[in-house]
């Protein structure tokens, strides 16, 4: 779901640059307020397990691949407010430092993934909390079918972005990319659903409590120096839709990466230099989502 630079052009760029600018200044304004507010250390934990997930692509059918998106997942956990900072913190640290999605599209990739796909858990979140009798099970599967919707959406909102900026037609593109996101979206929500279940808050002390920290981060670690090295290397929805009609670029120029494609430099053992990379992936998304969070938690008298 990543947009590569040169995808998009004309004004799409800059229009989904504001947007996104306005959405995320407006979740941190609402995770100050916000009352019920996650530990420094669970927000930091939860946003470098969602780096840790999206490295792990899963093979679908016909050649393609898909990987968690993880905004609705995050918005289970954190809250709506501060799942937009955890998955701002992703994208960015994806497009910069590991050259994942382009720079130039950065805002049309944080509209699709780090807003849409949040938002779209708002209305199941303030369900939820009209019922809190609900048990678990169901509520880890509302989150797993709202955790599909939200691929779906962002999918059209690719589409859109793509008809807009002339690369392709809206009628062409979008049956294509919903038919292969269709499917891509059933991975997310048995994704969404079993690490709900896994880590869902019980209670407020639950947000906030160190034991809240650590199973996240261990997951987030192993995943990406164990399993990331095995995740699928065939084209993701995106980018085999983008073959298929013709409208991938012929040559991506990217801004230069320290960590491009998830690649150590001196370290020739593919496997070892992607678990590696993705290791220290997780741990910087860690700690600048601890340097984020720090300065929103309430003063202590």
């Amino acid at each position: 779901m990543h947009i590569p630079d040169q995808m998009l052009q004309g004004a799409v760029c800059p229009v989904t640059a504001a947007v996104a600018i306005a959405g995320v200044s407006a979740a941190v304004l609402a995770a100050v307020r916000s009352v019920r507010k996650p530990g420094v250390g669970r927000f930091a934990a939860v946003a470098a397990l969602i780096f840790a997930g999206q490295m792990m692509n899963f093979p679908i059918a016909g050649g393609t691949s898909g990987h968690l998106l993880g905004g609705v997942l995050a918005a289970g956990l954190l809250g709506v407010p501060f799942a937009v900072l955890a998955m701002t913190l992703v994208v960015v640290v994806q497009a910069l430092v590991f050259g994942d999605g382009g720079v130039m599209v950065l805002g049309a990739n944080l509209f699709n993934m780090a807003l849409l796909g949040v938002v779209v858990a708002a209305p199941l979140q303030r369900v939820l909390q009209r019922h809190p009798e609900c048990s678990l099970f169901r509520r880890s599967l509302l989150y797993g079918a709202t955790g599909w919707l939200s691929v779906m959406l962002a999918a059209l909102a690719v589409c859109v972005e793509l008809s807009a900026s002339g690369g392709v037609a809206f009628a062409t593109v979008t049956g294509a990319m919903l038919g292969v996101h269709a499917l891509i979206g059933v991975g997310e929500g048995v994704i969404t659903a079993a690490v709900f279940a896994l880590l869902a808050p019980r209670s407020a002390q639950d947000l906030v409590d160190r034991r809240a920290v650590a199973l996240p981060l261990s997951v987030a670690c192993l995943t990406a120096l164990l399993l990331s090295p095995l995740a699928s290397s065939l084209p993701d929805g995106l980018e085999r839709v983008a073959e298929r009609l013709g409208f991938f670029p012929s040559a991506v120029a990217s801004f230069w990466s320290p960590v491009a494609d998830y690649q150590l430099a001196g370290i020739e053992h593919g496997a070892l230099t992607t678990g590696l990379a993705g290791l220290c992936g997780v741990l910087l998304t860690f700690a600048l989502a601890y340097l984020v969070a720090r300065p929103m938690q309430p003063v202590r008298g």
